[in-house]
């Protein structure tokens, strides 16, 4: 729910409402009928707390194959308002020499992430918190930013952690393809930095003469802001920790299940 409404911010919009898709195993199993109890609770506690009310939605049970049950997957669609198409922001970055700032904290949370399934092979751990008030201070730190034209690109931090969604960033747009040079804070567990699944982020760019009135703005929110560094150049590059060439990323970013699927 938080994920959904922040996409929604980060394109400039105001979350106003959503729709669900419930997927989960037989009701029958008491463990499922617990899951789906739970999913529901959570739901229309972040429906009140975000103030996005559910206006349809469906349930499918009995997805088993051989008496195993798939995951819990609740799935959201969030939909929003955007006063002004003029002002529509994207999540790629957008000119060499921005600023790149993020809106919320770095926490080492790996569990329940995709780092822990992918690399570990293990989908365990307490998923990572998620504080109501510092989600909505993020959203309307981005939201002013955006209508104020001061920020440039927004993209939210979720699936695979900060350095996915900055991988996300330098490709996602295929036309103009852009790296970014990020100095990141030593001392900490590098893998939790990199991947792990804090929620309530937002990356964010903006030109060098924007950066203080944008700081400034995310104080006045109570929202936590850093800077990270800058875009440029064909390489994304985070500390002495990941040095890749933006066209590799790319490749995987848009050639991925052609490749997978041994297409290409």
């Amino acid at each position: 729910m938080a994920e959904a409404a922040r996409n929604v911010v980060c394109s400039g919009a105001r979350p106003v409402g959503f729709t669900d898709c419930l997927n989960f195993g037989s009701p029958e199993r008491p463990e499922v009928c617990w899951q789906f109890e739970q999913c529901i609770l959570g739901m229309a506690e972040a429906a009140r707390q975000l103030g996005t009310p559910v206006v349809s939605g469906n349930v499918s049970f009995y997805n088993e194959t051989d008496g195993v049950a798939i995951a819990p997957t609740p799935i959201v669609g969030m939909v929003g308002i955007l006063d002004d198409i003029q002002k529509a922001c994207r999540q790629s970055f957008v000119a060499s020499g921005d600023t790149i700032l993020l809106l919320g904290e770095n926490m080492e949370e790996l569990g329940g992430s995709s780092y822990l399934a992918t690399i570990c092979g293990q989908v365990a751990g307490r998923p990572p918190m998620l504080d109501f008030s510092r989600e909505l201070a993020v959203g309307r730190a981005c939201l002013i930013g955006i209508q104020r034209g001061l920020i440039r690109s927004a993209h939210d931090c979720s699936d695979g952690g900060l350095a996915v969604a900055l991988a996300e960033c330098c490709v996602s747009n295929r036309a103009q393809l852009l790296g970014a040079r990020i100095t990141l804070p030593e001392g900490n567990r590098v893998d939790g930095l990199l991947f792990g699944e804090t929620a309530s982020r937002i990356l964010v760019t903006t030109s060098d003469a924007d950066v203080d009135l944008l700081l400034t703005i995310a104080k006045e929110c109570n929202c936590p802001a850093s800077v990270l560094g800058t875009v440029g150049g064909r390489r994304l590059k985070i500390n002495d920790w990941i040095d890749c060439a933006v066209d590799e990323l790319a490749d995987c970013w848009w050639n991925g299940l052609e490749q997978k699927m041994g297409f290409l």
